[in-house]
């Protein structure tokens, strides 16, 4: 007799990017060169003293051993002084645990939240991954509708009205994975004070955080005293350093919600790699104008893409942009997402993700991760979408 799975994990779609890079296998061989604008990857390698200093550690014995469950206390002293930079955090090394990716960050605040059966209100179009680890754990996602009039930022009113009493939580990912949008310091404090008032937490996915153009601070949430109390923060390092293999993830949250979440973390993954811990340490405490740098080309990209997109006469709708990413209604009626992204793949050889993956009423959409082309290739991108017809 076959094993059999769980029914919870048997009702979850299969990964997203996976299913989409599975379509290569069946694109015709006579077709345009391929612009991946699928997963987001920096195109651009890690910054090379990083690399230099990286290759020194790998011959020292303890490199290759545990670390303690929450990391390094070098690595999250430096993030202690990076938060204080970046947010004006009062933020301790106790409130943080280094992570393997984000992803495993949320996982971790979403076993030590949540039990089987409660809520967590989750702002749509939201990132798949998410969607799935709650639908995976037995909570129930309820979902703050996307507004394309105001670029797909969230709406405390509405969000409000979806809390219950099984709620735990608001997610929220911002600058956000698919859309772009970055949410603003205002909208924040409005969405932690909703959080507070109704006893529940905001979990803030901030995996984007240093791509707000000019370096912008995302939020001033770590400067109030007791934080901790209702925020709990996603941080990914991946992206920032072009460490995506890396795995550099991180959470923070109170020093009591920290200790609990470190029964998981220890059950899961006992600790982030000592490499990648030394890697991030090195780039919060040396790279900023390296990241710097980055963000500016990012920006520079991002404000070509729009350039290029909004032209007259573009079947395709700019819902909204930034950072990483465009969330874009397509021109095709009576297709969904996935036969639009089919079809941007066959026709024109552009390798992007459905909208439905990123929520319900998503069909219309798909997203664009132009971060990951080079500059020089936009116009060519942008012109594929043009040649497509109704």
């Amino acid at each position: 007799m076959n094993f059999c799975v769980s029914p919870l994990i048997e009702k979850v779609h299969f990964p997203p990017i996976s299913e989409v890079k599975e379509w290569l296998a069946a694109r015709p061989a006579e077709g345009p060169e391929l612009i991946d604008l699928c997963q987001a990857v920096p195109d651009y390698p890690p910054a090379p003293e990083l690399t230099a200093h990286l290759g020194e550690l790998l011959a020292d014995p303890l490199t290759s051993r545990y670390s303690p469950d929450e990391g390094l206390p070098e690595a999250r002293a430096a993030l202690c002084g990076y938060y204080e930079r970046k947010y004006g955090a009062l933020i301790a090394p106790s409130e943080l645990c280094l992570t393997i990716g984000a992803s495993q960050a949320f996982w971790l605040a979403v076993v030590t939240l949540c039990r089987a059966g409660d809520e967590m209100v989750v702002q749509a179009p939201y990132y798949f991954d998410h969607a799935m680890a709650l639908e995976m754990l037995g909570i129930r996602g309820v979902y703050a509708p996307f507004d394309e009039e105001s670029g797909g930022l969230p709406s405390p009113a509405r969000i409000e009205a979806l809390i219950g009493a099984r709620t735990r939580a608001i997610l929220l990912v911002t600058p956000s994975n698919p859309t772009g949008a970055i949410t603003p310091p205002e909208l924040l404090a409005e969405l932690y004070e909703l959080a507070r008032r109704r006893n529940i937490a905001l979990i803030l996915d901030e995996t984007y955080n240093e791509f707000i153009p000019a370096g912008g601070r995302p939020h001033e949430l770590f400067a109030r005293p007791g934080w901790g109390g209702h925020l709990v923060h996603i941080a990914s390092f991946g992206k920032t350093l072009a460490l995506t293999g890396y795995r550099a993830g991180m959470l923070a949250a109170s020093r009591q919600f920290i200790r609990h979440a470190l029964k998981a973390q220890d059950t899961m993954a006992v600790c982030q790699p000592r490499i990648t811990q030394h890697a991030v340490r090195f780039g919060v405490e040396r790279l900023e104008g390296w990241v710097a740098a980055n963000r500016e080309q990012m920006t520079r990209r991002h404000d070509l893409f729009r350039h290029e997109f909004l032209k007259p006469g573009n079947p395709f709708h700019l819902a909204a942009s930034g950072a990483f990413f465009a969330w874009v209604r397509h021109p095709f009626p009576g297709l969904s997402g996935r036969q639009a992204a089919r079809r941007m793949l066959d026709e024109a050889g552009i390798l992007c993700l459905p909208g439905e993956v990123f929520g319900p009423g998503m069909e219309g959409y798909l997203r664009l991760a132009f971060g990951n082309i080079h500059a020089e290739m936009i116009p060519e991108a942008v012109r594929r979408f043009r040649g497509m017809g109704w």
